[in-house]
This record gives structure tokens, C-alpha cells and sequence, in this order.
């Protein structure tokens, strides 16, 4: 891998890190942000933090798309404040996710299911209760640790070809290895591959979702671009990379989770399960509107321009008017929103999570405070901004009460929508 600028926390790559090719041409830029969730406390507030390129590149060669600025996994993800355990909405669409595969690919009883970035271990746990022995892998050593001390063995490591073999030789090879929300998360995908091949059976199988370029072409979902999300896959290339790492793409679908997904799945070359139509079907969709063209990806910035205009448009005529704005939901898409259409504290007073490892906390960057829902009603701002707006009908569910208190919610995503 060839590096073209370097510092101590984010160095720039210079070839495509599916296939190696240096034909890459820039597509889109983003404003530049700290890390997504890099929350602060208090007494870090006057820090200034630091924040890094978002420029997202696409490879001529296989359609891949990408960033190339690479900020270093322990500042993104060793003290990691998401888990998914927080979500009923992610708990039941893990629970399906797990029955698909138990289901589908029939792996062997009591086979060894490996979970890469398995956070709080929701995932695994509904495989353990399939009779399934479990491992889980993340480098957030506090949620990695609550998750074995919850029942679901977690090591706090990232994964690499060495802990493959270290796993191999002391559990054997796995039924099933998966890897959800964090294929997109790695610099070297490669080795990755590699380790994922060489910890499975050979009748086993890797399965995995990332955020789906297509969904985020069509539906203006900018604000998945952060730091930790280095790839923005579409299957077309996801075919002859994994080919070229042993494993062979055998389904291929889409899923309706973080606002648009796709979900793989892929086996050792020469495995025994059969390959679904639905790939080249994918495949083919992706070919109609030249997904894997620098043309179609620069057209994609003006679509956002118009999403900025009419949202900011909107926000600061309602503060020009007297009106209290707050957010609900700090997740990591918000840190791009905020920063790419310049929405700060002059625009928002608080934002609401249901998280407690981010309450208390405040925004990356913006210093927003975030807070309990109960603010909400205690301090009732006029409009709050969904900026979790994946799950905007479970919040909107949840909080009717503040619509009957006159408050309404604003969506910025797909469309903007007032409710």
C-alpha cells in the first residue's frame, strides 16, 4: 500500500483498497469533522479537537468506492460509546438476521459462530440460544468485557490473520464467521478476507451487511460518510475482491437497516452451498444507473446541496422566529450532518439519546450537550431535528406525548418531512 501524506493520528492511502489500483478520482468532499463519535465530557470542552478530510474517491479500475484518509482504529474505536443492545429496532432485526442464517445454510449443531465487531454481543447471543458455541471480537475493551461477563466470550482485539489462527487453534475452524457494520470499518480489507478464510470450514460461511452505495445514491444518505466508514461497497466489486481472497459471494440482498444495507454472503471457493441469482440480479441493477462511474458519484453532490438548502433554510427561519430547536439521537451520521450544513449550537440547544454512555456527554466538535429524553419535557423546545432518522417512527412512537404538548418533529432524511 502506497501512504501520499502521513500524520500521527490519519495518514492518506494511494490505491483502491479492494483491488491495489491508483487510478482513483476524488467524487465527493465533505466538510471535514472529528471522529463521529468522539463525544466529550465537561471538563474537555475547551480542547479543540482535531478533524480530518472527508473525501470520498472512486477506483477506475473496479467501481470501489472509498475514502483514503485513514484515522488510526484506536482513536475511532477503543473507547467506543455505541451498542446495540439500546435499539429494539437493531435487536429484532438481529434476531431475523440470525434465523436467516440458521435457517438458510444449516450450519452444523453446536459449530462455532465468530462475530467481528460484535459489540455488546446481542448478535451472537441469539446463535447461542440456536445451540451455537459463540466468539465475539471487538477492540472496545469496556463493552467487550460487560459482553463475557454478560455470557457471550468476547475478546477485546482486532481482527487479524494471526488471531484467526490463534482462534483455530484453540477452538477449531467456524461454522460461521460474520461481520456486520465493520466490513466498511477496515483499512486492509485484504487480510480481513484472509482471516475470515482461514477460520472458516469448508462448508461454512461469512456473512455480513455494510451500508449499500445504491441506498445511499438514492436516498441522499450523505450523512453515513464518517471516519469509521472507509468503504462504501457495492456487490460488482465485492465479487473478484473476495475471489482473489478464496471466498466466493454466493447471496446477496438488500436490507432496510441504517436506513439502506446489503447484506452478503460469501464461502470458501469450491464450498458446498449454492450460489443465489440474487447476486447478478444485484449486479445488474448496479450496471443500469453506472454505480460504478465517477460521473454518477459527482452528480450525487448536487443532490445534497438542494437537501442542505432546504433544511438550514428551514431551521434558521424557525430561529429567526423565536422558536427553540433541539435533536434527538447522536448518532455517528449526525457528527456529518452537522458539520457538512454548518448546524451547531446556534441552531440546536440539546440532543436528546437514550444512550447513557452519551448522556452527559457532549457532541464531537459542536459541543452540544447530550441528554435523557426527559429534557424533552422538562425544557420542551418547539421542533426537534430526528437526526437518527433511521428510526424516526420508533421515536416519534415513543415521544407522542411531546406532539400533544405542541412540539413537532422534523426529519431531515430521505425527504424532509415536518410531523
Amino acid at each position: 500500500m502506497t501512504d501520499i501524506a502521513t500524520t500521527k493520528l490519519c495518514r492518506r492511502r494511494g490505491d483502491c483498497r479492494l483491488c491495489g489500483s491508483v487510478q482513483l478520482t476524488l467524487v465527493l468532499q465533505l466538510t471535514p469533522t472529528p471522529p463521529a463519535n468522539a463525544f466529550v465530557a465537561h471538563d474537555q470542552l475547551a480542547e479543540a479537537q482535531q478533524t480530518f478530510p472527508l473525501d470520498v474517491f472512486i477506483c477506475e479500475d473496479c467501481g470501489h468506492v472509498q475514502l483514503l484518509d485513514v484515522v488510526a482504529p484506536t482513536v475511532l474505536f477503543e473507547n467506543y460509546v455505541y451498542v446495540t443492545g439500546t435499539s429494539p429496532v437493531f435487536v429484532r432485526h438481529f434476531e431475523e438476521y440470525a434465523t436467516f442464517i440458521i435457517d438458510r445454510f444449516r450450519p452444523v449443531a453446536g459449530g462455532l459462530v465468530v462475530d467481528i465487531g460484535s459489540n455488546d454481543g446481542t448478535f451472537l447471543n441469539f446463535f447461542k440460544q440456536h445451540g451455537m458455541a459463540v466468539l465475539g471480537i471487538d477492540p472496545a475493551r469496556e463493552i467487550a468485557a460487560k459482553a463475557t461477563a454478560a455470557g457471550i466470550e468476547t475478546k477485546a482485539a482486532f481482527f487479524s490473520p494471526t488471531l484467526a489462527a490463534e482462534i483455530v487453534a484453540a477452538r477449531g475452524k467456524a461454522a460461521v464467521v460474520t461481520a456486520n457494520n465493520v466490513f466498511a470499518h477496515i483499512d486492509d480489507l485484504g487480510a480481513i478476507a484472509d482471516g475470515v478464510r482461514d477460520l472458516l470450514n469448508d462448508d461454512g460461511v461469512f456473512a455480513f451487511e455494510v451500508s449499500y452505495l445504491l441506498d445511499v445514491l438514492e436516498k441522499t444518505l450523505f450523512d453515513t460518510i464518517y471516519h469509521e466508514h472507509l468503504a462504501y461497497h457495492s456487490v460488482k466489486p465485492l465479487v473478484p475482491f473476495l475471489r482473489a481472497h478464496g471466498l466466493e459471494l454466493i447471496s446477496a440482498e438488500r436490507v432496510s437497516s441504517h436506513g439502506g444495507s446489503l447484506r452478503c454472503v460469501a464461502q470458501p471457493l469450491g464450498g458446498s452451498h449454492r450460489r443465489d441469482p440474487n447476486v447478478d440480479e444485484m449486479i445488474a441493477a448496479e450496471d443500469r444507473i453506472a454505480l460504478d462511474t465517477a460521473a454518477t458519484l459527482q452528480r450525487f453532490s448536487a443532490r445534497i446541496d438542494a437537501v442542505k438548502l432546504e433544511l438550514t433554510s428551514l431551521v434558521h427561519g424557525l430561529k429567526a422566529n423565536g422558536k427553540r430547536v433541539a435533536a434527538f439521537g447522536a448518532p455517528a451520521k449526525a457528527t456529518t450532518l452537522m458539520y457538512h450544513f454548518g448546524i451547531g449550537p446556534e441552531i440546536i440547544d440539546f440532543v436528546v439519546d437514550d444512550s447513557p454512555l452519551k448522556q452527559g456527554l457532549f457532541t464531537p466538535g459542536m459541543h452540544i450537550p447530550v441528554v435523557a429524553s426527559e429534557v424533552m419535557y422538562r425544557e420542551p423546545p418547539d421542533y426537534v431535528v430526528v437526526l437518527a432518522w433511521n428510526f424516526a417512527a420508533p421515536i416519534m412512537a415513543s415521544h407522542a406525548r411531546f406532539k400533544e404538548l405542541g412540539g413537532k418533529f422534523i426529519l431531515p432524511l430521505p425527504n424532509l418531512e415536518v410531523h
